[in-house]
């Protein structure tokens, strides 16, 4: 993997990741597992992030303290991209969330952008983006433009993503090698229509019980 890529290696998020990937995992379950993932992902992919002092007071005398210095906006890819957007606002409550509206056509599996709530200009330093399955990876490119359009350089967005196809990550890195990608695991293959082998399923569907029943 290039440096930017950094693919986790822990084995809370293996054990959490192997519960997303079984079919009896509840919604709930499934909720709560994403959850836990984005978290661990939020703090490994904000170690770098520049701090700013301040001189503080305990009850047992003064200290100096640190806050974040950059303004962290945090975008989540709808609809799945909401099930990350709690833990991210857990570790940076104040940020606005910056939703987009990208759907994947099922003929051409091509992206299809449909809604943006990106202000005229970005009032934020940082963008965290959050997409949970890179499976072709033209939905977190679709993304990447529309944030790199508004201003923001691709140095100052951080790719969230739960898990991600060898071939989706490669596409990713190939259009944005400048972007720092942070994925819990890689898996080898793509289905024909795109889908993530062995992967999670339909992520968003598995995180709101919308999933289809079988005929």
């Amino acid at each position: 993997m290039a440096d930017k890529v950094h693919v986790l290696k822990h084995p809370v998020v293996n054990a959490r990741l192997s519960k997303l990937r079984q079919t009896a995992t509840t919604a709930k379950e499934f909720r709560e597992g994403i959850y836990d993932i984005s978290i661990i992902l939020g703090v490994e992919a904000s170690r770098d992030l520049e701090e700013e002092s301040f001189d503080g007071q305990t009850p047992v005398g003064p200290f100096v303290g640190s806050v974040i210095k950059p303004r962290i906006g945090i975008t989540p890819v709808l609809r799945a991209g909401l099930g990350m957007t709690d833990a991210l606002l857990n570790l940076f409550p104040t940020a606005p969330v910056y939703h987009l509206g990208i759907f994947r056509e099922k003929v051409t599996l091509q992206p299809v952008e449909y809604y943006s709530k990106l202000p005229p200009t970005p009032p934020v330093d940082q963008v965290f983006l959050l997409d949970p399955l890179i499976a072709t990876g033209g939905t977190a490119c679709a993304a990447m433009n529309m944030i790199l359009d508004w201003g923001i350089p691709v140095t100052k967005v951080k790719l969230l993503c739960v898990l991600a196809s060898q071939d989706g990550l490669k596409h990713v890195q190939a259009e944005f090698p400048g972007l720092e990608i942070w994925v819990s695991a890689v898996d080898p293959n793509l289905t024909p229509n795109g889908l993530i082998s062995p992967g999670l399923g339909d992520t968003g569907d598995r995180l709101y019980n919308t999933l289809k029943e079988a005929l």
